[in-house]
């Protein structure tokens, strides 16, 4: 089943709950729906100096990632161990290989697309990739990093993935959960 995308500017509803600038762009499984924060867009060539059309392909792609992840039972089986997880560091962990598998899945479009692509589109994914890791995101607002705390991985597990899926256009390459780098 194809996703829907959402844009909006603010805030949206969403079965997920409120969706809100702060919280960036989100998969709400609960509604199939990707939803974009245009002021996402905005910041992520501001902010974190990675403009760029690809940049923004990256982000929804990722996102695009998340509902494959739903469709294939992969979702479900992380919050099922989540919710078994003995710390909330070991929660996170999780996840930040469920975010680095999407990251990978968005890099496998890419490949698809590459005959579409411009030259420098490969590079505006990849900053934006590195531009949004936990490490950067972290160092930027509170000026340390903890590692313990990251939802989404570091700037280069997150380059890894995305460019893993780039070079492989293959979704099978793309199993974070067993790999023992991330």
């Amino acid at each position: 089943r194809p996703p829907t995308l959402v844009l909006y500017d603010g805030q949206v509803r969403s079965a997920c709950g409120l969706g809100q600038a702060a919280m960036g762009p989100f998969y709400c499984p609960g509604d199939e729906k990707l939803y974009i924060d245009l002021a996402f867009f905005r910041d992520l060539k501001t902010r974190f100096g990675a403009p760029g059309d690809f940049a923004q392909a990256y982000v929804i792609s990722h996102e695009v990632g998340h509902h494959v992840q739903k469709l294939l039972g992969i979702s479900d089986q992380v919050t099922a161990l989540q919710e078994r997880a003995r710390s909330q560091e070991q929660a996170n962990a999780l996840s930040v290989r469920l975010e680095l598998q999407a990251d990978c899945f968005a890099g496998v479009y890419g490949n698809f697309n590459q005959q579409y692509l411009d030259p420098g589109d490969l590079e505006e994914g990849l900053r934006a990739a590195a531009a949004i890791g936990d490490d950067m995101i972290q160092k930027q607002a509170q000026g340390y990093v903890a590692p313990e705390s990251w939802t989404h991985g570091s700037a280069e597990m997150r380059v890894r993935w995305f460019r893993q899926g780039l070079q492989s256009g293959d979704p099978a390459t793309c199993d974070t959960f067993k790999a023992q780098k991330l």
